[in-house]
């Protein structure tokens, strides 16, 4: 199974949403681009490690390709706003798009300039780089939102 890797701010929302995209087979909620392969949320939150709340999505390539999630990614998010989603601030909140090979990359750097030429008023400032040094959350950050609100059936 093919995977992907995107940070959009706080993992818990972006988590829902890539998960209910048709084709995505799982996902999972964790750390990454940071300075250790291991690190845990007061680390991260302390701005120290550098690591930013990403969600790891697996998908079927027969319904869903990778070009149509990094446009998913795109519109799920502001990725104008350095270190910050909404009220949350901070480096982990950051908009980056961990890529698995030279492909993803260029067809995320693709996506990304033809969205800065047409459809922002600012500049995008999501990175686009190598995944590095990625790990799971703990498990009570998994499928958060769905553990949470599960009686709302949302």
């Amino acid at each position: 199974m093919p995977k992907a890797l995107f940070g959009a701010g706080c993992f818990w929302g972006v988590e829902k949403k890539f998960s209910e995209v048709k084709g995505v087979t799982d996902t999972e909620v964790g750390y990454s681009q940071g300075i250790s392969d291991h690190t845990t949320y007061e680390e991260v939150c302390s701005g120290k490690t550098n690591h930013a709340e990403v969600v790891l999505v697996h998908y079927d390539e027969t319904k869903i390709n990778y070009l149509d999630l990094v446009n998913f990614f795109f519109q799920i998010h502001d990725p104008t706003t350095l270190n910050q989603q909404g009220p949350d601030r901070g480096t982990q909140y950051r908009s980056v798009i961990g890529c698995y090979g030279d492909k993803q990359i260029k067809v995320a750097e693709d996506i990304k300039d033809k969205l800065n030429d047409n459809q922002f008023n600012k500049k995008i400032t999501t990175t686009i780089e190598l995944v590095k040094n990625y790990c799971t959350a703990e498990d009570y950050h998994q499928k958060y939102l769905e553990k949470k609100y599960s009686f709302l059936n949302i």
